[in-house]
Protein backbone atom coordinates (compact mmCIF):
# COMPACT_ATOMS: atom_id res chain seq x y z
CA UNK A 1 0.00 0.00 0.00
CA UNK A 2 2.84 2.39 0.87
CA UNK A 3 4.48 1.62 -2.46
CA UNK A 4 1.20 2.35 -4.22
CA UNK A 5 0.84 5.73 -2.47
CA UNK A 6 4.41 6.66 -3.39
CA UNK A 7 3.79 5.55 -7.00
CA UNK A 8 0.62 7.63 -7.17
CA UNK A 9 2.43 10.76 -5.97
CA UNK A 10 5.30 10.14 -8.38
CA UNK A 11 2.90 9.66 -11.29
CA UNK A 12 1.09 12.89 -10.53
CA UNK A 13 4.18 15.07 -10.06
CA UNK A 14 5.97 13.55 -13.05
CA UNK A 15 3.37 15.14 -15.34
CA UNK A 16 3.25 11.90 -17.29
CA UNK A 17 1.49 12.72 -20.56
CA UNK A 18 -0.27 9.37 -20.88
CA UNK A 19 -1.55 9.48 -17.30
CA UNK A 20 -3.02 12.95 -17.70
CA UNK A 21 -4.53 11.96 -21.04
CA UNK A 22 -6.27 9.04 -19.30
CA UNK A 23 -7.46 11.32 -16.48
CA UNK A 24 -8.73 13.86 -19.02
CA UNK A 25 -10.61 11.20 -20.96
CA UNK A 26 -12.14 9.83 -17.75
CA UNK A 27 -13.43 13.29 -16.88
CA UNK A 28 -14.64 13.94 -20.43
CA UNK A 29 -16.65 10.72 -20.62
CA UNK A 30 -18.23 10.94 -17.16
CA UNK A 31 -18.89 14.70 -17.30
CA UNK A 32 -20.46 14.47 -20.77
CA UNK A 33 -22.64 11.55 -19.69
CA UNK A 34 -23.85 13.24 -16.50
CA UNK A 35 -24.68 16.45 -18.42
CA UNK A 36 -26.73 14.44 -20.94
CA UNK A 37 -28.37 12.51 -18.10
CA UNK A 38 -29.29 15.81 -16.45
CA UNK A 39 -30.74 17.20 -19.69
CA UNK A 40 -32.97 14.16 -20.06
CA UNK A 41 -33.48 13.25 -16.42
CA UNK A 42 -34.31 16.55 -14.74
CA UNK A 43 -37.35 17.41 -16.93
CA UNK A 44 -38.61 13.81 -16.83
CA UNK A 45 -38.04 13.56 -13.09
CA UNK A 46 -39.84 16.86 -12.55
CA UNK A 47 -42.87 15.67 -14.53
CA UNK A 48 -42.81 12.36 -12.66
CA UNK A 49 -42.65 14.17 -9.34
CA UNK A 50 -45.58 16.41 -10.25
CA UNK A 51 -47.96 13.49 -10.80
CA UNK A 52 -49.73 11.80 -7.90
CA UNK A 53 -47.78 8.66 -7.03
CA UNK A 54 -50.58 6.11 -7.65
CA UNK A 55 -51.03 7.40 -11.20
CA UNK A 56 -47.42 6.74 -12.16
CA UNK A 57 -46.73 3.73 -9.97
CA UNK A 58 -45.55 1.47 -12.79
CA UNK A 59 -43.24 4.13 -14.24
CA UNK A 60 -41.84 4.91 -10.79
CA UNK A 61 -41.12 1.24 -10.11
CA UNK A 62 -39.44 0.91 -13.52
CA UNK A 63 -37.25 3.97 -12.86
CA UNK A 64 -36.27 2.72 -9.40
CA UNK A 65 -35.41 -0.67 -10.90
CA UNK A 66 -33.23 0.94 -13.58
CA UNK A 67 -31.42 2.95 -10.90
CA UNK A 68 -29.78 -0.35 -9.98
CA UNK A 69 -29.18 -1.45 -13.57
CA UNK A 70 -26.06 -3.66 -13.63
CA UNK A 71 -23.35 -1.98 -15.75
CA UNK A 72 -22.63 -5.18 -17.68
CA UNK A 73 -26.28 -5.41 -18.71
CA UNK A 74 -26.22 -1.79 -19.91
CA UNK A 75 -22.93 -2.52 -21.69
CA UNK A 76 -24.37 -5.60 -23.38
CA UNK A 77 -27.44 -3.67 -24.56
CA UNK A 78 -25.38 -0.83 -26.05
CA UNK A 79 -22.87 -3.29 -27.52
CA UNK A 80 -25.65 -5.12 -29.36
CA UNK A 81 -27.16 -1.83 -30.47
CA UNK A 82 -23.87 -0.51 -31.87
CA UNK A 83 -22.41 -3.77 -33.20
CA UNK A 84 -22.10 -4.28 -36.94
CA UNK A 85 -25.42 -6.13 -37.11
CA UNK A 86 -27.10 -3.86 -34.57
CA UNK A 87 -29.69 -1.18 -35.21
CA UNK A 88 -27.06 1.60 -35.03
CA UNK A 89 -24.23 -0.48 -36.49
CA UNK A 90 -23.85 1.71 -39.63
CA UNK A 91 -22.78 4.63 -37.40
CA UNK A 92 -19.55 2.76 -36.49
CA UNK A 93 -19.66 3.96 -32.88
CA UNK A 94 -18.54 0.73 -31.19
CA UNK A 95 -15.16 1.02 -29.42
CA UNK A 96 -15.27 4.81 -29.49
CA UNK A 97 -15.46 7.53 -26.86
CA UNK A 98 -19.00 8.27 -28.04
CA UNK A 99 -20.07 4.70 -27.22
CA UNK A 100 -18.66 5.08 -23.72
CA UNK A 101 -20.61 8.31 -23.21
CA UNK A 102 -23.81 6.65 -24.47
CA UNK A 103 -23.57 3.72 -22.06
CA UNK A 104 -22.73 5.95 -19.10
CA UNK A 105 -25.67 8.20 -19.97
CA UNK A 106 -27.90 5.12 -19.90
CA UNK A 107 -26.62 4.28 -16.41
CA UNK A 108 -26.93 7.79 -14.97
CA UNK A 109 -30.28 8.90 -16.41
CA UNK A 110 -32.53 6.68 -14.20
CA UNK A 111 -30.66 7.90 -11.11
CA UNK A 112 -31.21 11.54 -12.06
CA UNK A 113 -34.87 10.90 -12.93
CA UNK A 114 -35.61 8.99 -9.72
CA UNK A 115 -33.87 11.35 -7.30
CA UNK A 116 -35.22 14.44 -9.08
CA UNK A 117 -38.75 13.04 -8.80
CA UNK A 118 -38.25 12.50 -5.08
CA UNK A 119 -36.89 16.04 -4.62
CA UNK A 120 -39.74 17.59 -6.61
CA UNK A 121 -42.39 15.46 -4.91
CA UNK A 122 -41.17 16.64 -1.50
CA UNK A 123 -41.76 20.24 -2.57
CA UNK A 124 -44.59 19.70 -5.02
CA UNK A 125 -47.71 19.94 -2.88
CA UNK A 126 -46.72 23.16 -1.16
CA UNK A 127 -45.51 24.87 -4.36
CA UNK A 128 -48.51 23.67 -6.38
CA UNK A 129 -50.98 25.04 -3.87
CA UNK A 130 -49.20 28.39 -3.72
CA UNK A 131 -49.00 28.58 -7.52
CA UNK A 132 -52.70 27.83 -7.91
CA UNK A 133 -53.62 30.54 -5.41
CA UNK A 134 -51.48 33.03 -7.33
CA UNK A 135 -52.90 31.91 -10.68
CA UNK A 136 -49.54 30.72 -12.05
CA UNK A 137 -49.45 28.80 -15.34
CA UNK A 138 -47.95 25.36 -15.85
CA UNK A 139 -44.57 26.61 -17.10
CA UNK A 140 -44.21 28.97 -14.14
CA UNK A 141 -45.15 26.12 -11.83
CA UNK A 142 -42.45 23.90 -13.37
CA UNK A 143 -39.81 26.63 -13.06
CA UNK A 144 -40.81 27.28 -9.46
CA UNK A 145 -40.64 23.58 -8.59
CA UNK A 146 -37.21 23.15 -10.15
CA UNK A 147 -35.97 26.27 -8.37
CA UNK A 148 -37.23 25.16 -4.97
CA UNK A 149 -35.94 21.60 -5.43
CA UNK A 150 -32.64 22.65 -7.02
CA UNK A 151 -30.42 21.39 -4.21
CA UNK A 152 -32.10 18.01 -4.21
CA UNK A 153 -31.71 17.95 -7.99
CA UNK A 154 -28.02 18.81 -7.63
CA UNK A 155 -27.79 15.89 -5.24
CA UNK A 156 -29.25 13.68 -7.99
CA UNK A 157 -26.55 14.88 -10.39
CA UNK A 158 -23.86 14.22 -7.76
CA UNK A 159 -25.17 10.68 -7.27
CA UNK A 160 -25.19 10.13 -11.03
CA UNK A 161 -21.62 11.35 -11.38
CA UNK A 162 -20.52 9.16 -8.47
CA UNK A 163 -21.96 6.13 -10.27
CA UNK A 164 -20.13 6.99 -13.48
CA UNK A 165 -16.63 7.99 -12.41
CA UNK A 166 -15.90 4.55 -10.94
CA UNK A 167 -17.71 2.49 -13.61
CA UNK A 168 -15.62 -0.09 -15.47
CA UNK A 169 -17.62 -3.01 -16.89
CA UNK A 170 -19.84 -1.18 -19.34
CA UNK A 171 -17.18 1.20 -20.69
CA UNK A 172 -14.79 -1.68 -21.24
CA UNK A 173 -17.44 -3.61 -23.18
CA UNK A 174 -18.28 -0.79 -25.58
CA UNK A 175 -14.98 1.12 -25.49
CA UNK A 176 -12.55 -1.76 -25.71
CA UNK A 177 -9.85 -0.22 -23.46
CA UNK A 178 -7.79 0.85 -26.48
CA UNK A 179 -4.53 2.54 -25.54
CA UNK A 180 -4.41 6.17 -26.60
CA UNK A 181 -8.05 6.09 -27.65
CA UNK A 182 -10.60 4.73 -25.15
CA UNK A 183 -8.54 3.88 -22.06
CA UNK A 184 -9.79 5.54 -18.87
CA UNK A 185 -8.66 5.22 -15.26
CA UNK A 186 -10.94 2.31 -14.35
CA UNK A 187 -10.04 0.23 -17.40
CA UNK A 188 -6.33 1.04 -16.92
CA UNK A 189 -6.60 -0.33 -13.37
CA UNK A 190 -8.07 -3.57 -14.69
CA UNK A 191 -5.31 -3.84 -17.29
CA UNK A 192 -2.47 -3.28 -14.80
CA UNK A 193 -4.03 -5.77 -12.38
CA UNK A 194 -4.17 -8.42 -15.10
CA UNK A 195 -0.52 -7.70 -15.91
CA UNK A 196 0.38 -8.26 -12.27
CA UNK A 197 1.53 -4.68 -11.68
CA UNK A 198 -0.49 -4.29 -8.49
CA UNK A 199 1.43 -1.25 -7.24
CA UNK A 200 0.64 0.72 -10.40
CA UNK A 201 -2.97 -0.51 -10.36
CA UNK A 202 -3.34 0.62 -6.75
CA UNK A 203 -1.67 3.95 -7.57
CA UNK A 204 -4.18 4.53 -10.36
CA UNK A 205 -6.96 3.58 -7.94
CA UNK A 206 -5.73 6.16 -5.44
CA UNK A 207 -5.64 8.80 -8.17
CA UNK A 208 -9.21 7.88 -9.14
CA UNK A 209 -10.37 8.20 -5.54
CA UNK A 210 -8.63 11.57 -5.16
CA UNK A 211 -10.23 12.78 -8.38
CA UNK A 212 -13.69 11.65 -7.28
CA UNK A 213 -13.14 13.21 -3.85
CA UNK A 214 -12.13 16.54 -5.35
CA UNK A 215 -15.06 16.79 -7.76
CA UNK A 216 -17.68 15.55 -5.30
CA UNK A 217 -16.35 17.90 -2.61
CA UNK A 218 -16.86 20.86 -4.94
CA UNK A 219 -20.37 19.72 -5.87
CA UNK A 220 -21.23 19.03 -2.24
CA UNK A 221 -20.05 22.48 -1.18
CA UNK A 222 -22.26 24.00 -3.84
CA UNK A 223 -25.21 21.97 -2.62
CA UNK A 224 -24.59 22.47 1.10
CA UNK A 225 -23.75 26.15 0.72
CA UNK A 226 -26.85 26.82 -1.32
CA UNK A 227 -29.03 24.85 1.05
CA UNK A 228 -27.76 26.72 4.10
CA UNK A 229 -28.28 30.03 2.37
CA UNK A 230 -31.77 29.21 1.18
Amino acid sequence: MLEAVISAVQLLISLDQELYRIIGLSLLVSASAVVLAALFGIPLGTLLGLKPLPGVKAITIAVYTLMGLPPVVAGLFIYMLLSRKGLLGPLNLLFTVEAMIIVQTLLATPIVIGLTAIAVRSKGKEIRETALVLGAGRMLLLRSLIHEARYGILGAVIAGFGRLIAEVGAVMMVGGNIEGHTRVLTTAIVLETRKGDFALAMALGIILLLLALLINSVLFRLQAGGSSGA
